[in-house]
């Protein structure tokens, strides 16, 4: 299961409605977490790395859009309070 980080335009971002998400807020902290579906968001502000359980590290921050797959488990690691737009699919 890849965790995909991107960069999009902003006419993306507008094209796909992104702007209109929810937005989720989190302090410099470090928990587990699954995805029982797909989530998409774009990443306001903040630096935040995932671990997963066999070791591998993918590190994000404002402005990259990131997808993780359903049926992931991985550990949080925000290192800058976060501020995201999410979607779930």
């Amino acid at each position: 299961m890849e965790i995909s980080v991107q960069k999009l335009s902003r006419q993306d971002l507008v094209n796909r409605g992104i702007y209109n998400w929810p937005i989720w807020e989190k302090e410099v902290s470090r928990f587990a977490w699954s995805y029982s579906r797909t989530e998409e968001c774009y990443i306001l502000e903040g630096e935040v790395t995932i671990e997963t359980p066999d070791g591998r590290e993918v590190s994000f921050g404002k402005d990259d859009f990131v997808t993780f797959p359903s049926g992931l488990s991985c550990t949080w690691i925000v290192k800058k309070p976060v501020k995201k737009h999410y979607n779930f699919k």
